[in-house]
C-alpha cells in the first residue's frame, strides 16, 4: 500500500512540526520541513544559505525558486510524507501539484491558533546550538538558560522576535491563509484546532488522516 501524502498548514508556532513530528513517526514516513531545510543551508553558509538568511531574519518568506529547487530534490525519491512549511503561496500550490503530477496529495491539514498564543509561544521559545527547544515561562531549562541536555547556553533565535513574530503573522495572513480555501475547494482540507495538550492535537489529526 503507498503512504500517505500530507501538507500541515497553520500559521507559525501552530504546532506543526511538533505535530508533524509525531504523526510521521506514527506513520512511517518522512516529516519534510522546509523551514529546517533552509536554517541547515544558512548555517553551512551555502550559496542558497547566504541568499535565505537575510529574508528569513526579516520575517519575510524566501523566493519561491530557492524554496521549489530544494525541495524539489527532497521530493526525488520520497514516498509518503508530511510536508510542513510548505507550500505558503497558491503560486506554490500549483508548483507542488507539478512536482506531484504523478500521484498528488492525500489530505492538508490545517491547524487553528489565535495569534496572541502564536506570539505568547514563539517570542518564548528558546534554543541551544544542538536544535533543543526550550519554551518560557511553560518549559524552561532546568538550569538558568542553559540546555539540559548538552550545557551549552540557550538563546532566542532573531526570527522569533515579537516584532518578527508579528510580521510572520501578517505575511501568513496575506499569503497563505488562502491556501485553506484552495484545499478546501478541491475537497483535501481538514481544519483542526491546534489548541490543546500535544496528545490531544495529534488525535484529531489521526481521526482526519
Amino acid at each position: 500500500m503507498n503512504a500517505g501524502r500530507y501538507v500541515f498548514l497553520g500559521p507559525p508556532g501552530a504546532g506543526k512540526g511538533t505535530q508533524a513530528d509525531l504523526v510521521a513517526d506514527k506513520l512511517g514516513i518522512p516529516h519534510i520541513a522546509t523551514g529546517d531545510m533552509l536554517r541547515d543551508e544558512v548555517a553551512r553558509g551555502t550559496d542558497l544559505g547566504r541568499q535565505a538568511r537575510a529574508i528569513m531574519e526579516a520575517g519575510d518568506l524566501v523566493p519561491d525558486e530557492l524554496v521549489i529547487a530544494m525541495l524539489a530534490r527532497r521530493l526525488e525519491d520520497a514516498d509518503g510524507f508530511i510536508l510542513d512549511g510548505f507550500p505558503r503561496t497558491e503560486p506554490q500550490a500549483l508548483a507542488l501539484d507539478d512536482l506531484l503530477r504523478d500521484r498528488p496529495l492525500d489530505r492538508v491539514v490545517s491547524l487553528d491558533v489565535p495569534d496572541e498564543e502564536i506570539v505568547r509561544r514563539i517570542s518564548g521559545r528558546r534554543v541551544c546550538p544542538n536544535g533543543h527547544v526550550y519554551r518560557i515561562p511553560d518549559h524552561p531549562p532546568r538550569n538558568d538558560m542553559v540546555c539540559d541536555v548538552d550545557g551549552l547556553p540557550v538563546e532566542q533565535r532573531p526570527d522569533d522576535r515579537e516584532e518578527v513574530v508579528r510580521n510572520r503573522l501578517a505575511v501568513y495572513r496575506r499569503n497563505t491563509e488562502p491556501l485553506i480555501e484552495f484545499y478546501r475547494q478541491r475537497g483535501l482540507l481538514a481544519e483542526v484546532s491546534g489548541v490543546g495538550t500535544i496528545d490531544e492535537i495529534q488525535h484529531r489529526i489521526l481521526d482526519v488522516l
